[in-house]
């Protein structure tokens, strides 16, 4: 077996050997090889601030759609006045016996500054907060609420967004009291 096992070691030390005669292999020309350009962080930063405020929404829907609050994970998303703002205004809203269902779109969110440079990066975002489709309603019934006619449904909203050590988070909201 050690005879088998030795002649197979050899072999395959004989056939990955390269000799003279072996024709060489080209290397790449210069115009073939691409460097990688390293990221820009502005770039990175703008992506992750608007991935995290698009996600931010999503867990404030499943906060005021629950009277548990056990279905949100608002807290990966948001921080400081943000996230207690959200917290007590759900908490407000439930205590009342309401419910907030249905769906809040986030339109055109841009960047209108960022920073990454500092002791905090941070993202200024500006979108269209469309809540036409997020529905108040009675917890025990389900029965929608009659709401005043004129109120805002889709209005401009200004969003500061922080990296934390654990990630960026949503940490200011501020309605911009204007239609978009």
């Amino acid at each position: 077996m050690i005879a088998l096992f030795t002649a197979g070691c050899a072999t395959l030390a004989i056939t990955s050997c390269s000799s003279a005669s072996d024709t060489p292999k080209a290397s790449p020309t210069p115009s073939a090889i691409q460097p990688t350009k390293p990221a820009d962080p502005t770039e990175t930063a703008k992506k992750d601030a608007i991935a995290t405020y698009q996600t931010y929404w999503k867990e404030v829907e499943k906060l005021y759609a629950d009277r548990s609050g056990k279905s949100a994970n608002l807290k990966h998303y948001a921080a400081s006045a943000a996230l207690k703002n959200a917290e007590q205004d759900a908490k407000r809203a439930h205590d009342r016996g309401l419910l907030l269902t249905g769906q809040v779109t986030v339109k055109d969110p841009t960047v209108t500054k960022v920073v990454t440079h500092g002791k905090l990066d941070y993202a200024v975002i500006s979108s269209c907060l469309d809540i036409s489709r997020w529905k108040t309603v009675k917890a025990d019934t389900k029965k929608p609420v009659t709401l005043p006619a004129n109120r805002l449904t889709k209005y401009v909203i200004q969003s500061t967004v922080e990296r934390w050590p654990e990630g960026w988070r949503v940490t200011r909201d501020e309605p911009q009291d204007r239609r978009c």
